[in-house]
C-alpha cells in the first residue's frame, strides 16, 4: 500500500511540474539560435545523416540492455531563429544523454507531426572516438526540427542500429500564439492590435490598427462570431505604409457577438478580433415573432448564447410571473410556443445568468383577441364580453376582503363567445367589491385576467335593477319635499281661517254692509263708500243705494 502511495505520488509531481513547465513556456521568452544545428559531448565526433525511407528491422538487444540503461534525461524545448524583427522561426530541440557500450554505434530521432510525413535524423559516433568515451555518458543535441505554433509532435528515439525495446517516445506541443514572443516576431502570430472608438449617435465604430505585420496590406471587417465569424458587410483596406493606420465601421445594431476583425494580407495569416459589445446582452431580445393564424409566438437568437426563455403574466406592479411548464433553454436555434393567447399581459422572460428581462410583445399592440367591455348608463355597469374570434373562455367570479389585496373565487362557468358577436356576463347575486377572473381556453398558453368592477352588480335585469336603486334614490328627494309642501299648506289653511273670522266681524260691526269696496255674497252688489267731515270723528257716511235695499237719504254710523 506504501508504494502505491508513493507512486501516485511521483505521477502527481510529473504531472504538476510538466504542467508548469508548459505555462512557463507560454509565458516566457525563447531562446535564440543564430543556426540550426548539432552538438555532441566532447571528444565525441558525431555525423548526421537523414534517416532511411524503410529503416533495417530492430535486433535482439545485448543482456542487460533496455530503454532505462541506455537513455537518461532526454527534454524537448522550442528554440527561435530570426532573420529579422518580425521574420523569426520555431525549431524543435531534443537534447538526450546516452550511456555508450560497445553495440551502440549512434541514435536515431524521429518526429512525426498532423498530416506531415515522418522526420528522421541519424547521429553516428566515428569508431574511434565512441571507443574513447564507451561507457560513459554521453549527449547529443539537436534542434534543426522546423515546428509550428501550438504545433503537437511525437518523438521517438532509438539506438544505432536498432534493438528491440529500446526505444524511448513522448508527445510535445510547442508554444502558442498567445505567447507574446511569437505574438510580436513570428509572422504565423502577427496578428497587429486593435482599437477604437464607438460613436452611438452615427452607429460608427472608429477603428486604429498598430504592431501590424510589416510589408503587408492589412484588412477590417466587421462579423458576427459563431463557429466562424461571418462577415456583415465589406471588407476595408489599410494599405502597407499608410500614415494613417485606421478605418470607420458603420454598423447596424451593437449586439454582444458583433466583433472587428483585422488580419494580414498573408496565406493562412492569423486573425484578431475584438468585440466592442460584448456585455450588451440586452440587444438580443427583439424580434419576437406572432402568427395570427396559427397563433404560434417565435424567437430566434441573433447571436450564440445560453439564456432560459418563458412565458409570464405581467402584474400590475412590474412582476412577470412565469407560466407553468412554459420555458425552454436556447443556445443559437429557433424557439417556438405553439398556441398562445395574444394578451398584452401575456410576455417573454429571457434568463441569461443571474439577470432576466422581460418583453411583453402585445402590450403596445392595436389588435386585441378580446376584452372585457364595461358601458355605464344611468349609474349601471354593463358587463360584457368582445372577441375578435371565436374563442372558449373559463369566467368566474370573485371577492375582495377588507384589508386584503387577494380576491376568492366564487363560482366559475365556460363561456363561449362567437367572432365580434359580444355577450353578457352571468353575474350572479349582489357583486360588491367583485372581480371578474376571465381565461381563455382554447389555447395552451394564456393569461389569467382580473377585471374588477367599480361599482355593486347584482343579478337582476338592468330595469329592475334600475328601478330599485332609482326608487332608493328618489326617496331622499320626495320625503323632505313632502314635509315642505304639507307645512306651506297647513299655513295657508290657518291664515285663510283668520281672515274669514276677520272679515266675518267686519261685516257684523258694519249691519251688513262692507267698507272700503266689498262685494256682498248675499245680494252680488257693490257699495262705494264716501268719506265725510264726519269721518273725522269716527263716522262714516253710507249714501243710500237702491240696489242694497235702503230707501234713507243716509245713515251715519258712529260709536
Amino acid at each position: 500500500m506504501g508504494n502505491m502511495f508513493l507512486w501516485a505520488a511521483l505521477l502527481m509531481s510529473h504531472w504538476f511540474w510538466g504542467l508548469s513547465g508548459a505555462a512557463a513556456e507560454q509565458s516566457s521568452e525563447l531562446e535564440r539560435i543564430e543556426k540550426c544545428g548539432t552538438r555532441c559531448s566532447q571528444g565525441l565526433h558525431c555525423r548526421t545523416k537523414p534517416g532511411a525511407w524503410f529503416p533495417p528491422p530492430c535486433q535482439d538487444p545485448a543482456q542487460g540492455l533496455n530503454s532505462s540503461s541506455v537513455f537518461a534525461n532526454i527534454s524537448l524545448s522550442t528554440v527561435m531563429s530570426c532573420e529579422g524583427r518580425q521574420k523569426c522561426s520555431l525549431h524543435l530541440q531534443i537534447k538526450t544523454a546516452v550511456h555508450l557500450t560497445e553495440s551502440i554505434h549512434g541514435v536515431s530521432i524521429c518526429t512525426v507531426t498532423a498530416g506531415m510525413m515522418s522526420n528522421c535524423q541519424v547521429f553516428t559516433f566515428t569508431k574511434a572516438s565512441r571507443g574513447r568515451m564507451s561507457g560513459r555518458k554521453v549527449e547529443v543535441e539537436n534542434n534543426c526540427f522546423d515546428i509550428s505554433p501550438s504545433q503537437r509532435a511525437q518523438v521517438t528515439v532509438k539506438t544505432v542500429p536498432s534493438y528491440c525495446g529500446v526505444t524511448w517516445t513522448s508527445t510535445y506541443e510547442a508554444p502558442g500564439c498567445i505567447n507574446k514572443d511569437l505574438r510580436q516576431h513570428v509572422p504565423e502570430c502577427i496578428t497587429g492590435k486593435l482599437s477604437y472608438d464607438v460613436k452611438p449617435e452615427r452607429k460608427e465604430l472608429s477603428v486604429r490598427v498598430t504592431d501590424m505585420l510589416e510589408d503587408y496590406d492589412y484588412f477590417l471587417r466587421l462579423c458576427r462570431n459563431d463557429f466562424i465569424c461571418k462577415g456583415t458587410g465589406a471588407e476595408t483596406k489599410i494599405k502597407k505604409g499608410d500614415p494613417v493606420m485606421s478605418a470607420t465601421l458603420p454598423y447596424s445594431r451593437p449586439l454582444p457577438c458583433l466583433c472587428i476583425e483585422g488580419w494580414s494580407l498573408l496565406t493562412d495569416a492569423p486573425r484578431v478580433q475584438v468585440c466592442p459589445f460584448k456585455d450588451r446582452l440586452e440587444e438580443l431580445w427583439f424580434g419576437i415573432n406572432f402568427d395570427l393564424l396559427e397563433e404560434t409566438l417565435s424567437w430566434e437568437p441573433e447571436c450564440q448564447v445560453s439564456a432560459v426563455v418563458a412565458l409570464c403574466q405581467k402584474r400590475e406592479d412590474g412582476v412577470c410571473l412565469d407560466l407553468p411548464h412554459a420555458s425552454q433553454k436556447v443556445s443559437r436555434e429557433k424557439i417556438t410556443f405553439a398556441k398562445v393567447d395574444p394578451h398584452p399581459q401575456l410576455c417573454m422572460k429571457f434568463t441569461a445568468g443571474p439577470q432576466s428581462w422581460v418583453k411583453c410583445p402585445f402590450a403596445d399592440a392595436t389588435f386585441k383577441a378580446w376584452e372585457v367591455v364595461v358601458t355605464r348608463q344611468q349609474g349601471q355597469e354593463d358587463v360584457k364580453m368582445l372577441s375578435r374570434i371565436t374563442a372558449t373562455f373559463s369566467v368566474g367570479q370573485c371577492v375582495k376582503s377588507e384589508g386584503s389585496t387577494g380576491c376568492q373565487i366564487t363560482d366559475t362557468h365556460t363561456m363561449h363567445v362567437e367572432k365580434n358577436k359580444p355577450v353578457d356576463f352571468k353575474l350572479e347575486g349582489e357583486m360588491c367589491n367583485s372581480c371578474l377572473v376571465v381565461k381563455r381556453l382554447d389555447v395552451k398558453f394564456a393569461a389569467t385576467v382580473i377585471h374588477c368592477l367599480e361599482q355593486c352588480q347584482s343579478s337582476s335585469p338592468p330595469s329592475a335593477g334600475f328601478s330599485r336603486r332609482a326608487s332608493l334614490d328618489w326617496t331622499w328627494v320626495v320625503v323632505p319635499a313632502s314635509v315642505c309642501l304639507s307645512g306651506i299648506i297647513i299655513i295657508t289653511l290657518l291664515f285663510n281661517l283668520l281672515l274669514t273670522v276677520y272679515q266675518r266681524r267686519k261685516q257684523n260691526m258694519n249691519g251688513g254692509c262692507i267698507s272700503e269696496k266689498q262685494i256682498d255674497p248675499a245680494f252680488d252688489c257693490v257699495v262705494p263708500v264716501l268719506p265725510t267731515k264726519s269721518a273725522l270723528h269716527g263716522g262714516v257716511l253710507v249714501p243710500d243705494s237702491p240696489q242694497c235695499g235702503n230707501n234713507e237719504k243716509a245713515n251715519l254710523i258712529s260709536d
